[in-house]
């Protein structure tokens, strides 16, 4: 099953739940005056799509309605979509894993699928042809590297771990040399998500990146934050949060499947200025997916 396929069937609560009235409203109109646009107002806002984002959609049908260019109800679908697909689009940079090694940093808060979200990228990198290495630098959780353990057994990538409470920089440290010697493609660190002590996060995180920078001076990295799309806002808020810890190049959206409020990713891309790299459709190792924003808008509005 390809990744359309795939985001189809993930988006389908958020489609039938939320997008699916906007089929219903429009019947009802036989033009487009306000409160047909505050009634959609609403639908996207209860779709997670926020009150930011929201605004930037509403400004963009008023102004093709002042412009001529959207005239009847019938073309109001058509336009969200296309709105939709420049906020998606805008300033999405390629994510680059070109060094030898490459790192990719993985922060969020505990429960949000965090370890098997790693484990997934790991297997599919493998998949790919790369040798992958793990760094169990999360050692304040307790059994949070036996968990990343299993995983990578699972994986059949190798993994670098010390003691529960160990220095999470020096997990880094030693996870970059064993790299380095192993001949590894990527090297995929997992971290604390103490979101609540966010002075020892941003602490651990500014030394785990500063590690990387002398160890691996000039390398491509990476650093995605794993939000849980079940959360919608509440995701929006940790990861407006992590931002203030470290540099997010990206996001990984777990659990989309289980959602009517796929709207979030809209609100991410917007508000953020972060885009989506990876969703998470299933349970499975290979329902990582890589995030496509056209296929992502097509199954939402088709």
């Amino acid at each position: 099953m390809g990744f359309f396929e795939k985001i189809k069937q993930g988006l389908k609560k958020t489609k039938d739940g939320i997008f699916g009235q906007i089929d219903g409203l429009l019947k009802n109109f036989v033009k487009i005056d306000e409160d047909l646009l505050e009634e959609l107002e609403e639908i996207l806002i209860l779709a997670d799509v926020g009150l930011e984002t929201t605004d930037k959609i509403m400004d963009g049908l008023r102004e093709r309605i002042r412009d001529g260019r959207l005239k009847e109800p019938s073309e109001v679908k058509q336009a969200l979509k296309d709105i939709t697909c420049e906020i998606m689009d805008e300033d999405v940079e390629p994510m680059t894993l070109d060094t030898k090694p490459s790192i990719i940093l993985v922060v969020g808060v505990n429960g949000v699928g965090k370890t098997t979200t790693i484990a997934k990228l790991a297997h599919m990198y493998k998949e790919s042809g790369k040798k992958v290495i793990l760094a169990a630098a999360d050692t304040f959780r307790a059994a949070a590297a036996d968990q990343l353990e299993i995983w990578a057994n699972r994986a059949d990538v190798d993994i670098v771990r010390q003691h529960e409470g160990a220095d999470p920089a020096s997990v880094v440290f030693d996870t970059i040399a064993a790299g380095k010697s192993r001949g590894a493609d990527i090297i995929i660190c997992d971290t604390a998500g103490r979101l609540h002590n966010k002075k020892n996060l941003m602490d651990e995180l500014a030394k785990i990146n500063r590690v990387i920078d002398r160890e691996l001076e000039g390398c491509d990295k990476q650093v995605l934050l794993v939000c849980d799309a079940t959360t919608g806002q509440n995701g929006l808020i940790q990861a407006i949060e992590f931002q203030k810890a470290t540099q997010i190049n990206g996001v990984v959206l777990t659990k989309l499947d289980g959602t009517a409020k796929g709207g979030i990713i809209v609100a991410i891309k917007n508000e953020l200025h972060v885009p989506v790299r990876f969703v998470g459709v299933g349970e499975k190792m290979d329902d990582l997916q890589e995030f496509n924003s056209n296929d992502f808008v097509n199954a939402l509005f088709e």
